[in-house]
């Protein structure tokens, strides 16, 4: 008999989102249980030492980091999601790091008030995604046409982008015909479309223009 999963999740953390896309991918069934970060319950404090989401529970074990959490998927579930060759495995998870780097910046922009932050942000995003075109194949997807947890980190990272275009040209992806072939491919994934609920954009935009920063009032 299979240990049941449950992944503990707020619906606008994209670390959650990498890790509820693995499961959907590798066919993995799972309770999903929402919480409020704005409101943590004790059950969540006490099983959390980060107070951070998400969590998975494994039975009776916690899992906490999604990093540790996909990496435990991988290891005790198929399809394999990481390629089989050390080097090239090595190297995913180095482009999986600058996903997470992303996201920082992604945090920024959408919060800073200071239009000198907010320029140097977009401006190392920029730089980023323009090294990403180099390594992206000719796809669709990072690596060929296999789903792979590289692309479970980076589709969290363009459905931000899928928001701030409904409320400015940032530019960031401009000119990058296979990082975009890369999003639309990723984007027209189930198990991406279901990583978040159905009001995620509007839940989104809200958090953003709560902050009225830079991202909002174009001063930049």
């Amino acid at each position: 008999m299979s240990t049941s999963l449950t992944l503990v999740s707020f619906d606008l953390c994209p670390y959650v989102q990498r890790a509820a896309i693995v499961l959907a991918e590798k066919g993995v069934p799972f309770e999903r249980r929402t919480i409020d970060l704005a409101a943590k319950p004790d059950w969540f404090r006490a099983l959390s030492p980060l107070g951070k989401v998400p969590l998975l529970l494994v039975g009776d074990e916690v899992l906490f980091e999604s990093a540790a959490i996909v990496e435990y998927l991988e290891e005790t579930h198929g399809p394999a999601m990481h390629p089989a060759d050390p080097l090239l495995r090595a190297r995913h998870r180095a482009w999986m790091e600058v996903g997470a780097s992303l996201l920082d910046d992604l945090w920024v922009l959408e919060t800073t008030k200071d239009p000198t932050v907010f320029e140097a942000r977009h401006t190392q995003m920029r730089s980023k995604f323009i090294r990403l075109e180099a390594q992206v194949t000719d796809g669709p997807l990072f690596g060929g046409t296999r789903m792979s947890i590289v692309d479970a980190v980076f589709a969290p990272v363009f459905r931000y982008f899928d928001v701030f275009d409904t409320i400015t040209d940032l530019g960031i992806l401009t000119d990058l015909p296979k990082v975009a072939r890369w999003r639309a491919a990723l984007a027209a994934r189930p198990s991406v479309q279901n990583a978040v609920s159905p009001t995620y954009p509007e839940q989104l935009r809200a958090f953003v223009q709560s902050q009225a920063g830079v991202l909002v009032t174009g001063a930049h």
